[in-house]
This record gives structure tokens, sequence and C-alpha cells, in this order.
């Protein structure tokens, strides 16, 4: 169970604080043996950054000690909402400079974040000014970040990254809204041809797809609002994000819906089919564009995905 960042306590904030300087150090000591051999320069600045963090967790001890003793309670990130899932450095092996950059720039706004709002909740003068020194550093870390490419990545590779904006618009906006589609266009499959092939009637089905795609959309909405506040990673708001992510549930669903307004069963049923094809083709071409998912892969997950649902949905129906 995870608890809200507004609820923890300054021994618990500096204890969180403690954790992340650790695991960041961890992390950048892993870009360093990835890096080493093909880019040792830029291993170098990660290897000089996490000799920071190290510095940084150190102080923080320091501190932690005077003012609450030497035990040290174990808090990790997953244990407070708002913060975002790192993928672990070993299933993206062997490490790419631009997709190590990327990820080191969202890891240092993350833990700016922390600190600015954590040093707002102190009211201990010490700890709060601690807290805005290592703020003040992780923007440093942030144009360290920035410019690791500037020697490797060919321009063409840089001119295609928006950087932070580009990060913050997937984190905000198609995060959530692939989600949503997906979750839309696929699970709504089975129930809505189930109920086309039982009941063999447009307007049938068209009702149990419409109360399947704005069901799925509520509980969608809800379930990405309450996941992750959004306080410490810059997903933004969570409710913003619910409705996007609900809304785009509820088109998935509804757009393979709609052609069972046709009178015509035969002919409402092959255009059903026809928006399913366009549906996984917009998810698998997002997907490529935004997630960075290999098109093929990205297409064979989603057409298999949604193969088997579909496939599910008639043995079902026509039993």
């Amino acid at each position: 169970m995870t608890k809200d960042f507004s609820e923890l306590t300054e021994q618990e904030i500096l204890a969180l604080a403690i954790s992340l300087e650790e695991e960041d150090e961890r992390i950048y000591d892993n870009f360093v043996d990835g890096l080493k051999d093909q880019y040792p320069a830029s291993a170098q600045i990660f290897r000089e950054m996490a000799h920071e963090e190290t510095g940084h967790r150190q102080r923080l001890m320091t501190l932690y000690r005077e003012r609450f003793g030497d035990h040290i309670p174990l808090i990790r990130r997953q244990d407070v909402k708002g913060f975002v899932a790192r993928k672990p450095i070993w299933l993206i092996r062997p490490l790419g400079l631009d997709k190590v950059r990327q990820q080191a720039e969202l890891m240092e706004i993350e833990t700016r974040r922390f600190y600015t709002r954590a040093a707002q909740r102190c009211t201990d003068v010490a700890i709060r000014q601690l807290l805005d020194d290592l703020a003040a550093a992780e923007r440093e870390h942030e144009s360290m970040a920035e410019q690791l490419g500037a020697e490797h990545v060919t321009p063409d590779v840089r001119a295609s990254e928006d950087a932070a904006q580009r990060k913050l618009f997937v984190l905000q906006v198609v995060q959530p809204g692939l989600a949503g589609l997906m979750d839309g266009s696929v699970s709504t499959l089975a129930p809505i041809f189930a109920a086309a092939f039982a009941t063999q009637s447009s307007w049938q089905t068209f009702l149990v797809g419409l109360a399947a795609s704005i069901g799925a959309g509520i509980s969608m909405c809800f379930a990405e609002s309450l996941s992750d506040n959004g306080s410490l990673t810059g997903r933004g708001n969570p409710w913003a994000r619910g409705l996007v992510c609900g809304l785009m549930t509820a088109l998935g669903g509804i757009g393979h819906t709609l052609p069972f307004l046709i009178g015509d069963f035969h002919v409402a049923f092959i255009a059903a089919v026809g928006v399913v094809v366009v549906e996984l083709g917009i998810i698998s071409w997002i997907r490529h564009r935004f997630m960075e998912t290999p098109v093929w892969s990205a297409t064979f997950q989603v057409v298999f995905g949604g193969a088997l649902v579909f496939a599910t949905g008639i043995l079902i129906g026509s039993s």
C-alpha cells in the first residue's frame, strides 16, 4: 500500500531522499558500465554524477542522524504515490547514448521536483536549506544530461527529440491516452462481437457496445486518476490525465460500435471489422511513434492481442 507524499513527516522525507539518492547513484554506475567502452567521455560524466549523488546522500544522512538518530527506516519510491516506475537497466541493454540521456533527464527532473516539493513542506530550517541546495544541484545535473550527446548524437537524432516538452507530452497525454485507446479498442471487442453473433441484431449489438464503451471509459478514468497524483513526476493533473484516458477508452469502444447503427446486420458487421483494423493500425502507429516500439513489434503485439479477443467474442457468441 502506498502513502501520499503530503502525509510524509520530515523524518520520512529525509529517509525517502536518502533512498532516492542511493538508487540514482547505482543507476548512474550502471550507465557508466554500459557506456564506458563506446562513449568513455560520457561515461566519465555519469561517473561524476554518481559521485555527486554519493555526496548528496552523505549530507542527508549526516543531517538525519543529527535530527532523528541512527536508525533510518527503509522508505522507497514505490512506497510513495507520484513517482514514475523506472524500467530496470538490465532490460534495456545494450545501452545507447540517446536512451541513457533521455532517462537521465527524466530522473533529474523528477528528483528536482521532489526536493522542491519536500523543501516547501519542511519547517525545520536546516532540513529546508539542505533540500533547497539539493534541488539546485539537480538543476545542474539536468544541464549535464542535456549535454551528454553533444559529441556523439547526430544532428538528425537530436532534431527528432523535442527533449523535455516531448517527454512531458508523452507522460501527460500520450501514455494515458494510449492506455485508454488500447483498453477501449481491444477489451470491448469480445462483448460487442459476442453480442453480434448471439443476437444477429444490429440494434442490440449497438446497445451492448455503447454500454461496454461508456462503462470501460468511466472505469479507466478513475483507475488512471487514482493511480498517480503526478505531484513528483510532472505527469500533470491526475483528473485531467484520467479524463484523457477515459475519453480515449470510450472512443476506442464506440469506434467499432457505431457501424451497428446500420440496419443491415451483415453490412454493419463488415463495417465494424474494418473499423477494428483501422483502430489497431492507429494504436500500432502511436506506440511506434511516441513509445519508440519497433514498428513490427508494435504491430504484432496489438494485432495478436486484438485477434485473440476478437476470436473469444466470436466463439462465445456462436456457442
